[in-house]
């Protein structure tokens, strides 16, 4: 059994994927990278970040300065993203069962705790604003803070590079399958969860 779950914030516990539709366009406009079509949106749930990026024709230095862009936006708005349904039964279900829980996101600390309400009393602790590719560093960084040994923790995400970091960082992955990437974004030797019940057999069986 996982002693500490760490969980991805966005598209793993909260609903933000029609938020970042909403406010891609004008991301895309600001920031001179090309808008996209539904059907492409789609493609690229399918790929690994690196691969986005280049797709998009983002250029790397232009990404801190998104990040803090989109991290603003969101914030103002984060009183109106939903978590998605079984979030909160999943976090009072895994507490119970003595599993230790902590967030490492990109987003802002101040936003996922808006997001969450109440809920964020289930958090330990937050390592909110990562950098896109910094989750290794965030994640070696919470596991000290925990007290916690990689083999005793899993991180639980929704996208590649998610899984990339968990590995670097040597802990156990398991991906949802209900976030910003779809299951082909996965190696198929990484657990994934469809449901909410799947992630608490994997983390903490009854």
């Amino acid at each position: 059994m996982t002693r500490l779950a760490l969980f991805d914030f966005d598209g793993t516990l909260a609903d933000s994927m029609p938020w970042f539709l909403s406010v891609f366009d004008d991301i895309a406009d600001e920031f001179s990278f090309r808008r996209v079509t539904a059907a492409e949106r789609e493609e690229l749930r399918g790929l690994g970040s690196r691969e986005i990026v280049r797709r998009l024709g983002v250029s790397m230095w232009k990404m801190p300065r998104i990040a803090r862009r989109m991290r603003a936006r969101k914030l103002a708005q984060a009183h109106a993203i939903p978590l998605f349904a079984d979030t909160a039964r999943l976090l009072g279900t895994l507490t119970a069962r003595g599993v230790r829980i902590a967030v490492v996101s990109s987003d802002s600390e101040a936003s996922m705790r808006c997001t969450l309400g109440p809920l964020a009393d289930r958090i330990e602790f937050f390592e909110g604003g990562v950098g896109m590719f910094g989750k290794a560093a965030r994640l070696r960084k919470a596991l000290r803070r925990a007290r916690v040994a990689p083999h005793e923790a899993t991180y639980v995400g929704d996208e590649a590079r998610d899984a990339d970091a968990a590995q670097k960082a040597g802990l156990r992955f398991v991906a949802v399958g209900w976030g910003y990437a779809t299951p082909a974004a996965f190696a198929p030797s990484i657990p994934l969860a469809t449901t909410a019940d799947e992630l608490l057999r994997l983390l903490a069986p009854a």
